[in-house]
């Protein structure tokens, strides 16, 4: 079974379906705050169904809009033991002029991995569900995930930002998978 249709019998919904090229709604908060718990805990129960059947060394994310619910809503496993990150109506406020190149894959369109030029460092808005704003800065693998989740809320694939000329290859052929992205100690 591919890869994609293996996503697709998980809930997770493939590329070509609209609601993946559409801006997600925001969330009023407080107001929506049931709906907003609703909608994470759906996210965290696909991302529990995907985790047992493929294995994510480099983390994993999940945006609504990935499993049908277009509200502006994400969650990002980091690697390892680390807490999950939940991303109500987030925005990236700050991104550092320096940037690396790693393959991505996305579970939208998981039969192929592609390289994507991203900002070592972003800083990102959240709302809490009590409707406070929360500012917190991600660096490295961890910035990558969450940009990647912040992009899928605005109607971006990571394939939209790879370079010019540059095509995502097949995963047969993609020779990190279960390896964590690669970063020099600073």
């Amino acid at each position: 079974m591919r890869p994609s249709q293996r996503m697709r019998d998980l809930g997770v919904v493939q590329q070509g379906a609209a609601i993946l090229t559409e801006r997600a709604r925001a969330f009023d908060l407080p107001a929506e705050r049931d709906e907003a718990e609703r909608v994470v805990d759906e996210l965290f129960a696909a991302m529990d169904r995907i985790g047992q059947v493929h294995p994510f060394a480099k983390g994993m994310g999940l945006a609504a809009p990935q499993i049908g619910i277009s509200r502006a809503a994400a969650v990002v496993q980091p690697p390892g033991d680390a807490p999950s990150i939940v991303l109500l109506n987030p925005r990236i406020t700050v991104c550092c002029n320096e940037s690396d190149e790693h393959y991505e894959g996305c579970l939208s369109f998981f039969d192929v991995r592609g390289p994507v030029p991203r900002p070592l460092t972003i800083t990102v808005e959240t709302t809490t569900q009590s409707g406070e704003t929360v500012t917190t800065a991600y660096e490295r693998g961890l910035a990558r995930l969450i940009h990647h989740e912040i992009d899928h809320l605005g109607g971006l694939l990571y394939t939209a930002r790879m370079n010019a000329g540059v095509a995502p290859i097949p995963v047969e052929q993609y020779r990190q998978t279960g390896q964590a992205w690669a970063y020099e100690r600073s």
